[in-house]
C-alpha cells in the first residue's frame, strides 16, 4: 500500500511520522471531564434525591404562589407565570380544576377563612372567585386594569382587599361581587397588605418606602408611617401581631420596623440584616418572629427585647418562610431550590428537603399540619411531608 508523505511524495513504507510542525491543533482534554464507565452504563443516575412525596406539574411555566385551604387538608390552589391557576388536591391522579380566565400571570391566591371561597389574581388586574365546593367561577372583580400583586381575606367574612401596581388598594364584598372602596394614598407600587386579626384596620405596604393604616369603613388612611427613623426603601413583606397592636415590616433596605397600629409610630427598629428582607413570619406560640433576607440568614427575634435569638445561615437568599402550626420549628424556601426545617429554640437546621431545580418563590402549610407544599421556578409544586415536626 502506498501512503503519501508530508512532501507528497510515495512512500511504500507502513507507517507516517508526524513532527511538531505538523500538529494544527491540540485539545486539552481534562480526564475528570470524561463519564464514568458507569454512569455510560446507566443512564438514570440521579445526582441528588428527591424528597417530595407528591408533585403536581399541572402548570407550564415558573409558579409563583401557593395557598394551602384552612378547612380541607388535601386542597391547594396555585398560579404562575402561564396566566393559569390550579385547585388540585394532595396525591389526587386528577388533575384538578384550572382557574381559567386570567390573560397574564396569576400572582396571588388566597382562601377565604372559611375555606368557602379562593380568589386569584393576576397581573391582567383581574380577580376572580370561585366556590371550592362546586368548582365553579363565583364573581369576577375588577380594578383599574393594572396587575394585583396580593390579595387578602377579611378573618370573619367574605370581603377581599387586593394590592394593586396602579397604587391604589382595592375592597369588594366577594357574595354580592360589588365593589366596595378603594384606599388612594401611596405612590408606587402596593407590595404587602392585610387586615388586623379583629378586623378592624388595614394595613399595606408600598414601593414608595410607606406603610400606611386605614379605616376599611370610610377609606379614610388614619396613619401614614414614612420617613425616619421608617425605612429608606420599598416594604417588601408585612405582618401583623395576633392582637392587632402591632405591624412589622420587611424592607428592601434591610431593615425591619415594628409600628403601634393605633399611633403610627415606629417603636422597635431591627437592623441585623445586610440586604433585602424578603419574608416575615410572626410566632403564634412565642412572642418571635422569623425574618429571611437574600442576605442568606432567617433572623428568629425575640420581640420582648428587639434582639436576634438565633441565627439560620443559608447557602443563597432566603425567598419565603412559614411557622409550621403553632410549634417551635419554621419552613424556609431557598433560592437554591432547597426547603430546610429550622428549630427556632436552637438556631439547628433539622432537615434538608430536595426536589426543586430552581429557586423556591412560595411556601404553605396544610391544615392538618402534615404536609409542606412548595412552589418553584421549575414549573413544578412539592409535598414534603412534615408530621414529625408538628
Amino acid at each position: 500500500m502506498s501512503v503519501q508523505d508530508v512532501d507528497g511524495n510515495s512512500s511504500d513504507e507502513g507507517e507516517v511520522f508526524l513532527d511538531d510542525e505538523d500538529i494544527i491543533q491540540e485539545i486539552p482534554i481534562d480526564e475528570e471531564d470524561l463519564p464514568d464507565r458507569d454512569d455510560e452504563m446507566d443512564p438514570d443516575v440521579d445526582d441528588e434525591a428527591d424528597d417530595s412525596v407528591y408533585i403536581f406539574k399541572g402548570h407550564l411555566d415558573e409558579l409563583y404562589t401557593v395557598a394551602c385551604s384552612p378547612t380541607d387538608a388535601s386542597l391547594v390552589a396555585t398560579g404562575g407565570k402561564d396566566d393559569r391557576g390550579f385547585l388540585w388536591k394532595i396525591g389526587s391522579a386528577d388533575p384538578g380544576l384550572e382557574l381559567q380566565g386570567h390573560r397574564d400571570t396569576v400572582s396571588t391566591v388566597a382562601f377565604s377563612s372559611d375555606g368557602q371561597l379562593l380568589a386569584s389574581g393576576g397581573l391582567d388586574g383581574v380577580v376572580h372567585v370561585w366556590d371550592t365546593s362546586l368548582g365553579s367561577l363565583k364573581c369576577t372583580l375588577e380594578g383599574s386594569g393594572e396587575g394585583f400583586e396580593w390579595l387578602k381575606w377579611h378573618p370573619r367574612g367574605h370581603l377581599i382587599i387586593g394590592g394593586s401596581e396602579d397604587s391604589n388598594v382595592w375592597m369588594w364584598n366577594a357574595d354580592k361581587s360589588a365593589w366596595l372602596n378603594t384606599f388612594s394614598g401611596h405612590s408606587s407600587s402596593v407590595t404587602c397588605g392585610s387586615f388586623t386579626p379583629d378586623g378592624k384596620i388595614i394595613c399595606t405596604g408600598s414601593d414608595d418606602a410607606s406603610l400606611r393604616i386605614w379605616n376599611p369603613r370610610t377609606g379614610e388612611s388614619i396613619h401614614v408611617v414614612r420617613g425616619h427613623p421608617y425605612h429608606t426603601d420599598g416594604l417588601t413583606c408585612l405582618s401583623i401581631t395576633s392582637d392587632s397592636t402591632i405591624a412589622m415590616t420587611g424592607s428592601k433596605d434591610s431593615s425591619v420596623h415594628m409600628v403601634n397600629i393605633t399611633t403610627g409610630r415606629v417603636v422597635s427598629s431591627l437592623n441585623a440584616h445586610s440586604d433585602s428582607v424578603e419574608c416575615i413570619g410572626l410566632s403564634p406560640s412565642f412572642t418571635w418572629a422569623a425574618t429571611g433576607g437574600m442576605d442568606q440568614k432567617l433572623l428568629i427575634w425575640d420581640l420582648q427585647h428587639s434582639a436576634v435569638r438565633c441565627t439560620c445561615d443559608h447557602e443563597e437568599g432566603v425567598t419565603c418562610q412559614s411557622w409550621l402550626g403553632t410549634s417551635q420549628y419554621v419552613a424556609t424556601g431557598c433560592v437554591d431550590g432547597k426547603v430546610r426545617i429550622w428549630d427556632s429554640l436552637s438556631g439547628n437546621c433539622l432537615r434538608t428537603f430536595s426536589g426543586h431545580a430552581d429557586t423556591i418563590q412560595s411556601l404553605d402549610t396544610s391544615a392538618d399540619g402534615n404536609s409542606l407544599v412548595s412552589v418553584s421556578s421549575d414549573g413544578t409544586a412539592r409535598i414534603f411531608k412534615i408530621s414529625e415536626f408538628r
